[in-house]
């Protein structure tokens, strides 16, 4: 199985900058790639931004030119930039992982637990 740990939440004043992490473990072959993904309250889980073997990137519309995913080249960490924060940002994080288990085991996905940003002043 794959263990996904995310830090780095927290409350930040609009305008201001969180880095979110996530450090994936386990009984991993390979790792295909990793996202975030943030709920709000009374609101559908949604994309935030993807990674994936290679780093082609994937962003929702709402956070380009603000965020950024990066990550590590066999995308075991990732890293969510967060800049220029604004209060429709807060929301629980979850990291996703799509991940091969071994040759026949392919294309596994996992969530992490979350992390709460909450932008406020």
């Amino acid at each position: 199985q794959v263990q996904l740990v995310e830090s780095g939440g927290g409350l930040v004043q609009p305008g201001g900058s969180l880095r979110l992490s996530c450090a994936a473990s386990g009984s991993i072959f390979r790792i295909n790639a990793m996202g975030w993904y943030r709920q709000a309250p009374g609101k559908q889980r949604e994309l935030v931004a993807t990674i994936a073997r290679g780093g082609s990137t994937v962003y929702a519309d709402s956070v380009k030119g603000r965020f950024s995913i990066s990550g590590d080249n066999a995308l075991n960490t990732v890293y969510l930039q967060m800049n220029s924060l604004e209060p429709e940002d807060t929301a629980a994080y979850y990291c996703n992982c799509n991940a091969d288990l071994s040759l026949l085991q392919r294309n596994r996905q996992y969530w992490g637990e979350g992390t709460l940003v909450t932008v406020s002043s």
